[in-house]
């Protein structure tokens, strides 16, 4: 910063009684040692805040202040300045209209990057600002990925260029060559950034993915994958040897699936990463499955269940002995939900024994058994061990045979509450599915306290949230009632437009639905007589009033929860 701009700047500080003429001092001095930015110096040292400092600069410079996650930029302004001088200088464009273009920089002060926009575009620049952050975040939301790629990229190139290879048909793997390359300060950098981001960024999952010529690596957030990263192929062993290492694994086993653990703190936070790796056509692919402890201790309230049928799981929980079956797809938060069970039912009188493949979540006090079907450990078996260790709770993590069925139930009829999930679509498919593996419909209608199901779904990003129109016909043909909308007092949808803090998804987080049928005399009679699924739940609906997974979903549709979109993908079999 030249001395006049410097000057500037003080003034501003000293007229405004934000800053003391020795903080300004001492951050000059450092500004004089190791260059860089006075205001950037100023925030880094805690003298000010950023947003004292934006606040004080834009009122005295008449700039405007702007929140630069309300505005989606056109890619056309984006392609107007190139992504190595946006980042040099924190900067993004905003907008052009005619020969003036509009740029958001925290620093308005640094005349070089205004110039260079300058000569570089041909444009009129006009100024607005923004805290460095909300830029940056922006910055690598619109010019490709996540930040710390650039930083990967810089990590790489510290490795010896000669380690460069084709591969050509089949590759030649000396282990003690690879061992040593994945131990190499880069390599063990990357993998580490790689897992810092995805917890950062909310990921419940990362793939590591082997291609021809590259390593694609993808976030799974909010449900979906997202591209993050290509990594050079010649770091691929090196990169999936360090995570083989990480996970205890023989890094030597190249032709056969393999599974591990490990953990890491972060944040003083407890991150357990389950690790799987498949051999596929080039090379073996790395998925690893985030488990934050911190989300499995919160309780069923927190889970965003609405109010009915979370009363109804309390109730069904309230029973000393029984089982209780949640349902649902892969990734439906069929474990955080028995977890978050678990946690609350934990207390020193109590017995608690669980049956996992593979245990997700360590929990201290629960004694947990994972099943290894390899060796004969399979759920029946390491069920029939359980009982005789005088439980109370035995949680099961899926009834998959008649076998384990069969145990299950008659152990839920001497004594113990039994907790287990079921791939089926709604709580009442549960029921002819426990049938038809071959229990008896008195044993299944003598045990079963409750069947649930649920979903998770996105929730619209709150920061980029804004009304829709509700169309009747559009209602028509979806079967809604526009007088259940009238009767309610909706009058529109929500939507998210897509932001930077979304990743111009239009979604931000997720929230549970939760579907719940609880076992009373009449749907006893139903199972007694082999009703079909369709019977139990037509009658729990009319007779009990019984929310749907769709009712679920609507409710928070109507509430401004998620989209009307959202709630159609997500219950589509109902």
């Amino acid at each position: 910063m030249t001395g006049s701009l410097r000057d500037k700047l003080m003034d501003i500080l000293i007229k405004g009684n934000l800053m003391k003429k020795r903080d300004l001092d001492k951050a000059i001095e450092i500004q004089k040692i190791s260059g860089g930015s006075l205001g950037k110096i100023l925030v880094d040292q805690n003298l000010i805040s950023q947003q004292s400092l934006m606040v004080a600069v834009s009122a005295q410079l008449d700039i405007p202040p702007i929140n630069i996650s309300k505005y989606k930029i056109d890619k056309e302004v984006l392609k107007l300045i190139p992504e190595k001088v946006v980042r040099q200088y924190s900067v993004l464009p905003l907008s052009k209209i005619g020969n003036v273009l509009t740029v958001v920089m925290s620093d308005p002060l640094n005349i070089f990057a205004i110039d260079d926009i300058k000569m570089i575009t041909h444009f009129k620049v006009d100024i607005a600002m923004a805290p460095e952050s909300d830029i940056k975040e922006a910055i690598n939301s619109y010019y490709g990925g996540t930040a710390h790629v650039q930083e990967i990229s810089k990590i790489l190139e510290g490795i010896n260029p000669e380690d460069d290879m084709e591969v050509i048909e089949e590759e030649k793997i000396d282990v003690s060559e690879i061992t040593e390359e994945s131990q190499k300060a880069p390599i063990v950098k990357v993998v580490s950034l790689i897992l810092n981001e995805a917890i950062k960024k909310r990921a419940s999952d990362i793939h590591i993915e082997p291609c021809e010529k590259f390593l694609k690596v993808r976030y799974r957030i909010d449900g979906s994958l997202h591209d993050v990263l290509t990594l050079p192929k010649k770091n691929q062993n090196a990169v999936i040897a360090r995570l083989k290492i990480m996970s205890r694994l023989d890094i030597t086993e190249t032709r056969m699936p393999q599974d591990g653990r490990f953990k890491i703190s972060f944040e003083g936070k407890e991150i357990d990463f389950r690790v799987s790796i498949l051999p596929v056509t080039f090379g073996g692919k790395v998925v690893m499955r985030i488990l934050d402890k911190s989300s499995i201790s919160i309780g069923l309230d927190k889970l965003g269940f609405l109010p009915g049928p979370l009363s109804t799981f309390k109730t069904a929980l309230d029973r000393p002995y029984g089982m209780i079956l949640v349902t649902g797809p892969t990734g439906s938060g069929k474990s955080t939900t028995l977890y978050s069970i678990i946690s609350q039912l934990n207390t020193p009188e109590r017995n608690i024994i669980t049956l996992e493949d593979p245990v997700e979540y360590e929990t201290e006090g629960v004694t947990q058994i994972p099943a290894r079907p390899e060796i004969g450990l399979t759920f029946a078996a390491g069920l029939k061990g359980i009982l005789r260790q005088s439980p109370d709770i035995i949680m099961v993590g899926e009834i998959r045979d008649f076998e384990t069925a069969d145990i299950a139930i008659k152990a839920s009829l001497t004594g113990q509450l039994i907790l287990s999930t079921l791939h089926t679509n709604d709580s009442a498919g549960a029921i002819t599915r426990l049938i038809d593996m071959g229990v008896e419909p008195f044993l299944v209608a003598s045990s079963l306290i409750m069947s649930s199901a649920q979903r998770l779904m996105r929730k619209i990003c709150d920061n980029c949230k804004e009304e829709m129109e509700i169309v009747p016909e559009v209602l028509e043909r979806l079967g809604i009632d526009h007088g259940i909308l009238k009767k309610k007092g909706v009058k529109n949808f929500y939507k998210g437009r897509g932001c930077s803090r979304c990743n111009d998804t239009g979604y931000y987080g997720r929230v549970g639905i939760l579907e719940t049928l609880l076992i009373d005399d009449p749907v006893r009679n139903l199972i007694m007589k082999r009703a079909s699924s369709d019977q139990i739940k037509e009658y729990a609906i009319k007779e009990k009033g019984m929310m749907t997974l769709r009712d679920n979903a609507f409710e928070n549709c109507m509430k401004g929860v998620t989209t009307l979109e959202e709630t159609l993908r997500v219950t589509s079999e109902d």
